[in-house]
């Protein structure tokens, strides 16, 4: 039975209780012949027994219409809260008159405490399962993926830039009388520019993801202001200094390593955003382009990379949410429920 129909329902019984209640009391105020005398008589021009009906079917209307304006209220209520729970959000819960809202409120605090133990315990298993990486992490692999970015690096990406130098000044001093000329010329300079961009990403892939010794922040800016110097785009950021556990750490910096990755090989983008901030007892990881855009939906069904990224925020307990719009750019926000004090980590 819905809402409408307990509504029908309480101004049906309502209403029936109300005749009764003014029918009883005229049988003992002013005793009659015959239910027929009801109709006889007449007040304010109205037959009495038409006059009680009328009353008894107000009284009862406004008691089904308050009735089900009174439990909407309630059931609005209740899914406001679920839905901030949901999102990740503290409930600020009232006090309810009636026991067994009461009972739902206390049902809506477990499972929110459970839902923080949750996270807490998914933030303690990704710390846990990220030393035992560090410690499993052999040497030689290490190495391997050092010597392939240096030799990268050294080698092809200094070629690039160099071919890049000479196309460029080609165009600019020597421009081709043939149109089509020029515009194969200035064709061969773009790709040579995004192959820079791509082999920039690889690079980026190839580091060893660990921060070492650095917290998040540390590893975060040294790797902005890097790319400032590498990379031919306007890149601005805001990072709060954080303490976090160290497997939270990791996962969020992969996750912004990622980000960049897919700005410098697909987004060509003139400008890049990142934020990492605590608001809320919540740790902030928000990247920012205004590149060419992309149909998420596709992209959540083929990209390995989003896939990943999106696992890692569930991982320790968070949310991650990409909007995307053609030739407006993308922005990736991941937010993580974190309360370093009095909170979750206690």
């Amino acid at each position: 039975m819905n809402i409408w129909q307990r509504q029908v329902l309480t101004a049906v019984v309502s209403f029936l209780v109300f005749s009764i209640v003014l029918l009883g009391f005229t049988f003992m105020a002013f005793p009659v012949a015959s239910l027929g005398d009801l109709w006889s008589r007449k007040v304010i021009d109205l037959p009495y027994g038409f006059l009680v009906l009328t009353i008894a079917a107000t009284a009862g209307l406004v008691v089904g219409v308050s009735h089900g304006w009174y439990w909407r209220n309630r059931i609005h209520s209740i899914e406001m809260k679920l839905d901030e729970m949901a999102k990740g959000n503290e409930i600020v819960y009232e006090d309810p008159e009636l026991f067994e809202l009461k009972q739902i409120e206390n049902k809506l605090k477990q499972i929110e405490d459970k839902f923080t133990k949750q996270a807490e315990l998914s933030q303690k298993l990704a710390t846990e399962r990220a030393e035992e990486r560090e410690k499993s992490l052999q040497e030689v692999v290490v190495q391997e993926r050092n010597r392939l970015a240096r030799e990268l690096h050294d080698s092809v990406s200094q070629q690039l830039f160099a071919a890049s130098m000479m196309m460029s000044a080609i165009n600019e001093a020597q421009p081709s009388e043939d149109e089509g000329t020029a515009k194969q010329l200035k064709m061969v300079e773009k790709m040579i520019h995004q192959s820079q961009l791509e082999m920039r990403a690889l690079l980026l892939h190839l580091r060893p993801v660990a921060l070492k010794d650095k917290s998040l922040s540390e590893g975060a800016e040294e790797l902005l202001y890097e790319l400032t110097q590498k990379v031919p785009m306007e890149i601005e950021w805001t990072v709060e200094p954080l303490e976090l556990d160290k497997g939270l750490e990791d996962q969020l910096f992969r996750i912004l390593q990622e980000s960049i990755s897919n700005t410098l090989r697909h987004a060509k983008a003139a400008t890049l955003s990142v934020m990492l901030i605590e608001r809320d007892n919540k740790i902030i990881l928000r990247v920012v382009d205004d590149g060419v855009g992309f149909n998420v939906e596709e992209a959540k069904a083929s990209s390995y990379g989003l896939q990943n990224m999106q696992e890692r925020a569930y991982e320790v307990g968070g949310t991650l949410k990409l909007v995307s719009l053609k030739n407006q750019g993308t922005r990736l926000e991941v937010k993580v429920p974190y309360r370093q004090k009095g909170g979750i980590n206690e």
